[in-house]
């Protein structure tokens, strides 16, 4: 069974969320003394506001996609589903550069340089894992990722269900290579910002909206991927069993009552 309990993992990683946001802020720039009391107390505020304003609409969603799942879903729901999915990251992540920004402006030389050694790290591990190898290799592990993501969900897919995901990898593009671009146009948008200490005037925009410059063919072509991947799960939900199908809808309903429950503290 896929249902989480009231003791689950998502209720101990938010609890624990102002650590994480810390050491993955410290990884990335080091602060210490005062910077890292000022960082937590920043991060602090982030999660007391995410608390009150975006849990609520997270349970909200969450109850949503479980009835819609549980009637069986349309491309309307899986529209609705990515909107409301954009709409809640973008509200946080500027939040949650509003927050930040004032520090960022007062980064030194040395925490600057130290980000852009971290970022190299995850520029070397994104070609690892996912632009190494043959288009055939790099199609294999986009489809092992994608069964593992979905039987996390609904338990083990059947020889019939697994098939309809192969068939998703053979015929949807391979976009990392221009995925890739996208990322290091990000991450160069942002040392620009930061190096001219405009972090308080630009990031919480620049944040919400870091789709706004993508390349055209780059847009076009993750949208081309989402339309097929939509098509890949109205396929698999005309196959779902009962018990697949429920379990899917409990764990959405044990997120609401997760969410609900952290939102009231």
């Amino acid at each position: 069974m896929l249902v989480l309990s009231s003791c689950s993992g998502v209720r101990f990683a938010y609890n624990n969320a102002d650590l994480y946001l810390r050491w993955q802020a410290n990884s990335y720039f080091g602060f210490e003394d005062e910077q890292d009391d000022e960082l937590h107390a920043r991060v602090a505020a982030f999660t007391a506001w995410h608390r009150k304003y975006a849990l609520p609409d997270y349970v909200r969603v969450a109850e949503d996609a479980a009835r819609r799942l549980e009637r069986g879903i349309s491309r309307q729901d899986l529209v609705w589903g990515y909107d409301s999915f954009q709409a809640q990251v973008r509200v946080s992540l500027r939040a949650a550069a509003a927050e930040i920004a004032d520090l960022l402006d007062r980064l030194g030389p040395e925490q600057i340089a130290r980000f852009e050694r971290r970022i190299a790290e995850e520029n070397r591990k994104f070609t690892k894992d996912y632009l190494s190898g043959t288009v055939e290799e790099r199609r294999k592990r986009r489809l092992q990722r994608n069964l593992e993501r979905l039987e996390d969900w609904f338990g083990s897919l059947s020889d019939a269900q697994a098939e309809h995901v192969r068939r998703y990898s053979e015929r949807a593009p391979l976009i990392e290579q221009m995925r890739d671009r996208e990322r290091r146009r990000l991450q160069a948008a942002f040392l620009e910002i930061v190096r001219a200490r405009q972090a308080k005037a630009r990031l919480p925009n620049f944040a919400a909206h870091w789709d706004r410059d993508r390349e055209p063919g780059y847009a076009a072509a993750v949208k081309a991927q989402r339309e097929e991947y939509f098509d890949l799960l109205l396929e698999l939900d005309k196959t779902w069993s009962p018990v697949q199908r429920a379990d899917a809808v409990e764990r959405f309903r044990d997120y609401a009552a997760d969410f609900r429950t952290l939102a009231s503290r």
